[in-house]
């Protein structure tokens, strides 16, 4: 029988004895209500028994020894209603236990049921309806309204209207043109589309979040271990108190008032059900944790380390500036530079390809294209002789010298700042060369992250008080992209093991978190308390070793699973405090006589049931900061 119809089970039996003893009492036949009492509490404390086995075989000492003592003791000495009390709330408290992780876990469940099972595929001119798993990268699909992107795709039509609110949290609807990314299991908020298939289903963005959360699912909190480990020590303290009131009064039922009212501590239940609260919560702000061990670290983080490409960058180039020189208009230069690069699957061709197609120009099919990899293209684009790629390329083929190519790309201020920069700030110049007249130049580079200053201003706000800068790039690269964000330290030039001593020297200053996407970063994401991985482009192998993955291609879901972390993380210490505070000085209420057993269940009872209410409170954790940081509307 599963674990919550058991606890259900359990809760009516509880009930229904209680309830027919009292009825029986009533009506005056006193021998029949302590039986029927009695068969309300025997199945929850053979149920009970069963339990405290199980967990003394996994080396676990809970606090059901003292609930079951609690019982045993009520029986025996004659209490069989503070027995029935302690039997009823017990497994009510159980059951509002399961209820609570379920009511947690349920948008975690609803996540995974919207994993589609199969596709429309465009194939010969129809439509097939076909498994999931027979999608290969480049096959083209059919997304209609309402339905879930199957896998990591492009767009193929002209627009698309999605909703990511399962996957980020965004309550609005966001608009995607032709070319750009749609990640798995975003929904279709418009009319149809046609997507491009980039990734098969099993390496997809969602298949890669149902795994993880799967494993998140299954973990298993330190300070639940430590839970565990108290609890051990409260079941002596607890039953000592007890000996010690039935010797000093010479009463045993005062050790009986003293085990219900310590039956069962908040300890082993406002932890879980806090930090499963705060893993679901993280969840719906595109933040997924792998378990409560790291939401427990998340939450205690004083250091940051942040790769640069890909992470503090957007890690695909952007078009800088556009400059004519040969007597053709930038939107010319771009438009003639992008139809032949649309022959290329070069990123910075992609990416010049993209920004024309922001712009709605009309790109024409190229022909008699030509490519010299790594170097550039040639071919011809509405009948006109056509060359694109870096100044040295395009001037070898137009006959112009190389450095002559350069300095007319440097003619303007502009241009020159971004040209002499070039070489400092990682910047790319690529070259537009027209029937054999060179026609202009676009210069790019890999631009920071919009809102990363805001970003980090809220992270700091977070008390995290060093933020670092680890990438294998140069550190005049490093340096000029940074310039201005007020970090702590910039490491450049550092191999994957530079990066993971890195991490461990930083553990002086406190608990460390590391931030990257690429393959090279895995080790250091391994290293770190925290590791954090771009879930949405980066590797499989850095969301593999990392304990926290982003599901959007963005930075700023940090802010919000920070404090969410630490916002739990104080609700369910604060629930132990509480709980504990409370369940002590009723024993000693119980201990000197103030407590009758009866009085003493049900007070320890509310306190079990208030508790978990209160660590429930996660699931409505709105982060603050995050809104603080965010940067003003333009």
């Amino acid at each position: 029988m599963p674990r919550n119809r058991l606890s259900l089970a359990l809760l009516a039996i509880a009930l229904a004895g209680l309830l027919s003893g009292l009825a029986l009492s009533l009506a005056g036949r006193a021998a029949t209500a302590t039986l029927a009492l009695a068969a309300g509490v025997l199945p929850v404390l053979a149920a009970l028994a069963v339990e405290i086995v199980r967990r003394l075989r996994q080396g676990d000492v809970g606090l059901d020894i003292v609930a079951a003592l609690s019982m045993s003791a009520a029986l025996l000495f004659g209490e069989t209603l503070a027995a029935a009390v302690v039997a009823l709330m017990y497994s009510g408290g159980t059951f509002l236990e399961r209820y609570a992780e379920g009511r947690a876990g349920r948008e975690m469940r609803d996540l995974l049921a919207r994993v589609p099972r199969t596709v429309t595929r465009h194939r010969n001119g129809a439509l097939d309806e076909v498994p999931l798993d027979d999608i290969a990268p480049g096959d083209l699909l059919l997304v209609r309204q309402g339905d879930v992107a199957p896998v990591d795709g492009t767009v193929e039509s002209d627009r698309a209207l999605l909703d990511l609110s399962a996957l980020t949290g965004e309550s609005l609807p966001v608009r995607r043109e032709r070319g750009q990314e749609v990640p798995s299991g975003a929904t279709n908020a418009g009319d149809a589309f046609d997507l491009r298939a980039t990734r098969p289903a099993g390496e997809s963005t969602y298949a890669g979040i149902v795994r993880l959360v799967e494993a998140a699912q299954r973990s298993k909190a330190p300070m639940a271990r430590l839970a565990d480990r108290w609890s051990l020590l409260f079941v002596v303290v607890a039953v000592a108190l007890a000996a010690a009131a039935w010797w000093f009064s010479g009463d045993p039922v005062r050790a009986v008032a003293v085990l219900v009212v310590a039956t069962p501590c908040p300890l082993i239940l406002a932890v879980p059900v806090a930090l499963v609260a705060g893993l679901s919560r993280a969840a719906r702000f595109g933040v997924l944790i792998k378990g409560a061990r790291p939401l427990e670290a998340l939450a205690r983080i004083r250091t940051l380390i942040l790769d640069k490409t890909g992470t503090l960058t957007d890690g695909r180039p952007q078009i800088l500036s556009i400059e004519a020189t040969g007597g053709m208009s930038r939107d010319a230069v771009l438009q003639f530079a992008a139809a032949l690069e649309q022959a290329s699957k070069h990123p910075i061709a992609q990416a010049i390809v993209a920004a024309a197609q922001a712009r709605g120009m009309a790109l024409p099919v190229p022909e008699a294209v030509t490519e010299t990899p790594g170097e550039g293209l040639a071919g011809t684009v509405d009948g006109r002789r056509v060359v694109v790629g870096g100044p040295a390329f395009v001037a070898g083929r137009t006959g112009a010298p190389a450095a002559a190519a350069a300095a007319a790309a440097a003619t303007t201020p502009d241009t020159a700042a971004a040209d002499t920069g070039a070489a400092d700030t990682g910047a790319v110049l690529v070259a537009l060369a027209v029937d054999g007249q060179l026609q202009g130049h676009l210069v790019m580079a890999d631009a920071l992250r919009s809102g990363t200053s805001e970003l980090l201003a809220g992270l700091r706000c977070l008390g995290i008080g060093r933020i670092l800068l680890a990438t294998g790039d140069r550190r005049s690269v490093a340096e000029a992209v940074t310039r201005g964000l007020g970090l702590d330290a910039v490491r450049a030039g550092l191999t994957p093991d530079q990066k993971v001593r890195l991490v461990r020297c930083e553990r002086k200053n406190g608990p460390v978190m590391m931030v990257g996407d690429g393959v090279n970063d895995a080790p250091a994401l391994a290293a770190a308390d925290v590791g954090v991985a771009m879930g949405a482009r980066g590797a499989a192998a850095s969301a593999e070793a990392a304990d926290v993955v982003l599901l959007v291609d963005r930075l700023d879901p940090l802010l919000p699973g920070i404090e969410v972390a630490q916002r739990t993380r104080r609700i369910a210490v604060g629930s132990v405090v509480a709980g504990i505070g409370l369940s002590v000085a009723g024993m000693i209420a119980a201990a000197l006589g103030h407590l009758a057993p009866v009085e003493g269940a049900l007070l320890q009872e509310a306190i079990d049931i208030a508790v978990i209410l209160n660590a429930l409170r996660a699931l409505r954790i709105e982060p603050r900061v995050a809104k603080l940081a965010a940067p003003a509307p333009a």
